[in-house]
């Protein structure tokens, strides 16, 4: 049973008492047992979001226990893990900040500290920190991946997340899986979204302009969908805010629903726009907000200078601090701040005479039993739920252990739907996408419906069956591998390596592409012939429209067939060139 607010804040308050809270690191910026106490700094404050995947209610999520970095990445944040991360960042273990930032002892201390994020929560947090150092001083941002990710918001196409964001007052955000609605009603969304939505990075295309796009494009001679940057004048200063939506949609997401835009880094165009704001806006900060994942905006910030800050999202890596990147106009601050509505970030900066002079970071975990809910958000989210109550809180199987998503190679809740695709649908072997959003469930929990949404709900959700040789196998597998772990940032996707089920196969990411994987093994211990066809069942697929089942109601009757949710076996490869590499602890399963 998890503590209640007044019991947690008398723990903490004892715990500082008797002197046991950290006296040094991250932990030791407490100036009080209020965790969410900030003393102000500067004259602007930055709020982040990113990456809440239409969690509008408090979960559970684990953070990973693999997140390899290879090369260059090797040993640096985000590629950090349990203690190494503790460690680098001057967390104590066993504290609330060790369970918010990394997997150890995650079910027994969920247990304790409760569930995180709750836009209700959110919701109080913002205000109070808003109105601690002025509204007109303070702006929140959301780096996107808001729209998606729940069973609410695949119903309304988006619209329940337009309303909370809305009510929690947020100015700019950038997108990802918003550009995973149909063009018309990503146009209505923003149009319904009372904020600014900036993407410097996406284009018409030369049809659609020719055939009357320029309706609703933001400048015909640039070619921008989207308004690019915006500029605010807060603190006595001016500052310019820069969108980068994700580059790769088009690529790791159907084309097919956004044929009219296209999508890219275009560090050279970001490099002139950031150039042309230095001009002619005379700015005293430049920051982006940046869908590109952290590992993409660290190598975007070495390569575009004049960036003050760049608030990223995608990879939901919740960062402690920003990482400060060398380029030719100075610095850059990068900042990363998880998903699933877990973090909120604040960034205050001393910004005068045009330069910014100075900052104070604070990433603040979301803990709902620490932060009362807001009424007025409490009951927009009571009634955008209330048509779907039935549905989403249908009893599907008791957890047997602690259900988790969130890692490079596979999770349980991966291995769950792996083993329903091969079961219900009478498969030799299964692939799920390698998706870095989905909640997490303690052992013991009763496995919901909406758990299973949090899995698997996107608008392309239809399953397959189809023959695959074993050559075919081995080249997704290599393909997706490559777009976690090719040595140049700028052409990693962000996500996960796609989770198998059925067989097992050895990875070594420091080979170059197409050397990574080897030795695929069927579960009961015969070698894939790269010749030979097996039976495969997937979901989502990014081409044309599949024509199976649902991957949820999939799922959903697997989990009622079992009553509980067990997995036998973990289908995960075996690392080669990962010994000591500190993005990855207890391998393969926690």
């Amino acid at each position: 049973m998890s503590m209640t607010r007044r019991e947690f804040a008398q723990l903490l308050g004892l715990a500082g008492a008797a002197g046991l809270l950290p006296t040094t690191g991250f932990a030791a910026k407490k100036q009080s047992a209020d965790i969410y106490e900030v003393p102000n700094f500067g004259n602007v404050r930055l709020l982040h979001i990113t990456d809440c995947h239409a969690q509008l209610n408090p979960v559970y999520f684990r953070e990973p226990n693999v997140n390899l970095g290879i090369g260059t990445a090797y040993g640096k944040a985000p590629h950090l893990v349990g203690d190494k991360l503790l460690n680098h960042f001057g967390i104590s273990p066993n504290t609330l900040e060790a369970h918010a930032f990394t997997y150890l002892n995650f079910n027994d201390a969920a247990q304790r500290y409760g569930k995180v994020g709750g836009f209700a929560h959110i919701k109080t947090l913002v205000n109070r920190l808003r109105e601690s150092y002025g509204a007109e001083k303070t702006l929140l941002l959301d780096g996107g991946d808001t729209w998606q990710g729940s069973g609410t918001s695949y119903k309304t196409r988006g619209m329940d997340m337009v309303k909370a964001t809305n009510e929690l007052g947020v100015d700019i955000m950038t997108g990802h899986w918003e550009f995973t609605y149909h063009q018309e009603e990503i146009l209505n969304n923003i149009k319904a979204f009372n904020g600014e939505f900036l993407a410097h990075n996406v284009l018409i295309t030369e049809d659609a302009l020719f055939e009357g796009a320029d309706e609703y494009i933001f400048d015909e001679d640039s070619g921008r969908v989207f308004k690019p940057y915006t500029m605010r004048e807060m603190g006595g200063a001016r500052i310019a805010i820069v969108g980068q939506a994700f580059p790769r949609t088009k690529i790791a997401n159907p084309s097919r629903f956004i044929p009219d835009w296209t999508f890219d880094i275009f560090d050279r165009e970001l490099q002139e726009l950031v150039d042309q704001i230095r001009e002619e806006e005379k700015p005293d900060a430049v920051v982006v907000i940046s869908h590109n994942g952290m590992d993409v905006d660290l190598a975007m910030a070495s390569r575009v200078s004049g960036i003050d800050v760049i608030l990223g999202g995608h990879t939901h890596d919740g960062m402690p601090q920003p990482t400060i990147v060398k380029n030719n106009a100075g610095q850059t601050l990068v900042c990363n701040v998880g998903s699933n509505g877990k973090f909120v970030g604040v960034m205050d900066l001393d910004v005068r005479g045009g330069k910014v002079h100075g900052f104070k970071y604070r990433l603040m975990p979301v803990f709902s039993e620490l932060l009362a809910a807001d009424p007025a958000m409490t009951k927009l989210i009571a009634d955008i739920r209330a048509p779907y109550s039935d549905w989403l809180n249908e009893e599907l199987a008791v957890a047997d252990e602690v259900m988790f998503r969130r890692g490079n190679f596979n999770g349980t809740f991966d291995q769950v739907i792996c083993n329903a695709l091969r079961e219900q649908l009478d498969a030799q072997v299964s692939l799920s996408p390698g998706f870095r959003w989905g909640t997490s469930v303690l052992k013991g929990q009763m496995v919901t419906m909406e758990h299973v949404l949090d899995q698997t709900c996107l608008t392309y959700p239809e399953t397959y069956v189809r023959p695959m040789k074993g050559s075919e196998l081995k080249l997704i597998l290599e393909d997706v591998a490559d777009n976690i772990f090719n040595p140049e940032p700028y052409l990693q996707s962000g996500g996960d390596m796609v989770r198998v089920g059925g067989f097992d196969y050895i990875c070594d990411p420091a080979k170059p592409v197409g050397s990574r994987i080897s030795e695929m093994t069927l579960d009961n211990g015969e070698k894939i012939d790269m010749n030979k066809e097996y039976k495969v069942a997937g979901w989502a697929t990014v081409g044309a429209r599949s024509e199976g089942p649902d991957i949820w109601d999939v799922v959903a009757d697997h989990l009622r067939d079992k009553k509980v949710a067990r997995i036998d076996k973990l289908n995960t490869p075996v690392l080669k060139s990962v010994a000591g590499n500190p993005g990855i602890a207890a391998y393969p399963k926690v």
